[in-house]
């Protein structure tokens, strides 16, 4: 029978192992949702509930295993998940009511955003969830560690800067849709710079959360996330020029300020 600590030592390699393949694929194929949505994958259901769906194991799958963890009653492990959980509110539940009803209420009917692309993206949140949730709760070790809080310190100011980030951006670009007539350059802030300010903020929330906890699974969530999210904001950034043109800055990088 597969202990408790064989199945998180390999749901962590597992983390590791995906993110190379996930970011060559993405090189070629960027996944069919939002601006990038065709034809060809199979049944759709409305975005607002595809991010709620696939997003959920974040939520309740951390607060099922984390009463079960050795750390459960010490204090730090709670003051760590924090972070994780309130990234997780906004983005299972508040997210998807703002783009309800801000942009896709009209639509709802319509749907758009394919159940292939959701159950991946469920499956990834589970293991995930699994491994953030059980590192914190039980295979962290507080009492010995004396650069906890300069750590969290440091690291939640990074997560916090990169939450603002991705909410704002976020903000900007669903109230874009919710003014109708189709997409626009959006504008203003890190958006002069990049044209995916949302997956910056996103990646430096998840450095600052591998700061936080310094552990191999805080690490290979960002490095799965960098393997994700770079590839598709080029794919953005090439969308944008080729549909706006000689309108569009050429000065703006994809996700990283004056990099790339």
């Amino acid at each position: 029978m597969l202990s408790d600590q064989n199945l998180y030592h390999y749901s962590l390699l597992s983390l590791f192992l995906i993110a190379p393949p996930t970011f060559l694929a993405c090189q070629f194929l960027t996944a069919p949702y939002g601006k990038h949505h065709r034809p060809g994958w199979g049944p759709t259901i409305s975005p607002p509930l595809a991010w709620f769906l696939m997003e959920s194991p974040t939520l309740w799958l951390t607060l099922i295993l984390f009463p079960f963890g050795k750390n459960y009653t010490n204090p730090l492990s709670l003051i760590l998940i924090s972070p994780y959980l309130f990234h997780y509110t906004n983005r299972t539940i508040i997210y998807p009511l703002k783009l309800y009803f801000n942009a896709y209420r009209r639509e709802i009917k319509n749907g758009g955003f394919p159940v292939s692309i959701a159950l991946m993206a469920f499956g990834f949140n589970l293991l995930n969830a699994y491994v953030q949730a059980r590192w914190v709760s039980h295979y962290a070790e507080y009492d010995s560690d004396e650069w906890f809080w300069f750590r969290f310190s440091g690291g939640l100011a990074v997560f916090g800067g990169g939450m603002v980030m991705n909410v704002w951006a976020d903000k900007v670009l669903v109230g874009l849709k919710s003014g109708g007539g189709g997409y626009k350059i959006p504008t203003g802030g890190l958006f002069e710079y990049v044209s995916c300010p949302n997956y910056l903020g996103e990646l430096v929330e998840w450095l600052g959360w591998a700061l936080m906890n310094w552990s191999w699974a805080g690490l290979g969530f960002f490095l799965y996330t960098f393997a994700n999210l770079v590839p598709r904001a080029r794919f953005n950034h090439e969308w944008y020029l080729q549909k706006f043109g000689e309108d569009y800055p050429r000065k703006r990088k994809a996700v990283i300020p004056f990099l790339y």
